[in-house]
């Protein structure tokens, strides 16, 4: 059996999957965009979406006055979908097609925004080279925002294992750069009716 391809494999599931088939799709993400405005950064500050596909987030960011944005996914067709979406607004977003943990930040975000794509990566390497890829990526006084599957949320999503988190796993991780903020939990309803049970933490430099 050949060594699984991460990005072939994204590929596959925004060519065959529909937005709203995916377990992931949210019409409004609104546990995102509330960590978001409670931390208050300014509407002209750099954005970073993580993993943010044609997830709608960007939509809701352009929509609430948010200039500076950029999302990042390693699927080439995920990112066509989003801009086709956006239409003439697609031009207002800076698109990357990478794997983050390839990724080598251009620029310094203010804010690092991830919903489920932190828990995707199983290898101690690939947990080590994000956080030192975001710890570069973001500014002095800069900001995280990562939501992941909890201890009580599933063990694969998508066909592929996935890692599950408590506050306590989350904050050991991250807190070689950051310091916490604060964790909420989130039950997420799939468009296939199931519940998936996320935890979202923020985080500042």
């Amino acid at each position: 059996m050949g060594k699984f391809n991460r990005k072939d494999h994204w590929e596959q599931i925004y060519s065959t999957k529909s937005p709203s088939e995916v377990s992931w799709y949210q019409p409004t993400p609104e546990t995102s965009l509330s960590l978001i405005q409670s931390i208050g950064i300014p509407k002209d500050a750099r954005i970073i979406d993580i993993g943010g596909g044609d997830s709608l987030l960007v939509d809701h960011l352009l929509d609430e006055g948010y200039s500076n944005l950029t999302v990042l996914d390693i699927s080439a067709k995920a990112i066509q979908r989003a801009q086709k979406r956006l239409g003439d607004r697609s031009k207002m977003v800076n698109w990357i097609v990478s794997d983050v943990v390839s990724f080598k930040p251009e620029v310094e975000y203010d804010l690092w925004h991830d919903r489920a794509t932190f828990h995707f990566l199983t290898e101690e390497n690939e947990i080590s080279q994000y956080l030192l890829t975001a710890n570069r990526g973001l500014s002095q006084k800069g900001y995280l925002v990562v939501g992941t599957f909890s201890e009580n949320g599933p063990k694969k999503c998508s066909g592929i294992e996935v890692r599950q988190y408590s506050e306590r796993s989350m904050t050991k991780h991250f807190q070689t750069y950051f310091d916490r903020i604060k964790c909420i939990l989130e039950d997420h309803l799939t468009p296939s009716g199931n519940i998936q049970n996320f935890i979202f933490c923020s985080f500042k430099r």
